[in-house]
């Protein structure tokens, strides 16, 4: 009998997951789209491949249901490749087990440096990134000084938000829809769009912060109250699994007590 007889077979996938990643461009696909979603124009430009190459990697990863593709509400003519998020983590958690590795968790700790400091942009500030807002600050603790602001901001935050974030546990009274022109003078590390016209429409920031896409559909679109309640929850889970790997990756390498330390202060979102 072979050693490999004496093995439980691995998990549906996980072969696969294996082989994609050996390849280094579909491995960098990966790696650019944890941070933000991307045209398929932006992919070819990032990697400096021509168009039918990175065609060619994007039939691989969607043929291992990796990616997702939607059209542009600010341009039907783009699709957006995003990436699938739960069956990322899934095939990353069956792959660790395979090897008897604990896939973990991501932690963010920042104790010799000031809080990361993120704006989320959306239109009217009421639905998407208000859930972002809410998870940032969430899961990122006293590391993250986040805020949300919207181009034309609507009246309130949608009341189906506020009920996702209060059955996870998140509160919900910091969460206010804000004009994002306050901020415009203010500097940030990232700013995070959460909608497609938001990203056309981003204004500039001092200091060039990073800019960050995840396109997600408008649920205020949509008139059925159950599918929109669906669609939310359906962006909480997808935001709950991204938002850990943007606060694992977004300064990768940074040493304690380097450049962002210095002038270190506490200040949240509303300082300057």
């Amino acid at each position: 009998m072979t050693p490999a007889a004496v093995l439980d077979p691995p998990a549906p996938g996980v072969v696969a997951f294996f082989k994609v990643l050996a390849d280094e461009t579909r491995l960098a696909i990966l790696r650019l789209l944890t941070l933000t979603d991307l045209r398929a124009g932006e992919l070819v430009a990032a990697l400096g491949l021509p168009q039918n190459g990175v065609s060619y990697h994007l039939k691989h990863l969607r043929a291992l249901g990796l990616l997702r593709e939607h059209r542009s509400q600010a341009d039907a003519r783009d699709i957006y490749y995003t990436l699938a998020w739960e069956r990322l983590a899934a095939l990353y958690a069956a792959a660790g087990a395979v090897l008897h590795l604990s896939a973990g968790s991501f932690r963010v700790t920042r104790e010799d440096a000031r809080p990361l400091r993120v704006l989320v942009l959306c239109t009217h500030n009421s639905a998407r990134s208000q859930l972002a807002e809410g998870l940032l600050r969430h899961l990122g603790g006293a590391a993250v000084a986040v805020v949300s602001a919207g181009t034309r901001p609507a009246a309130h935050v949608h009341p189906d938000v506020l009920a996702v974030l209060a059955r996870a546990g998140i509160p919900t009274g910091p969460l206010h829809p804000k004009a994002v022109d306050p901020f415009l003078a203010q500097t940030f590390d990232a700013v995070i769009t959460v909608c497609d016209r938001s990203r056309e429409q981003c204004p500039a920031f001092p200091g060039a912060p990073r800019p960050i896409h995840w396109s997600f559909p408008d649920p205020l679109e949509i008139d059925d109250a159950a599918a929109r309640r669906d669609l939310l929850e359906a962006m909480y889970h997808d935001l709950r699994i991204r938002i850990p790997y943007f606060l694992g990756g977004v300064l990768p390498g940074e040493p304690a007590g380097g450049p962002r330390a210095a002038g270190a202060r506490a200040g949240g979102p509303g300082t300057r």
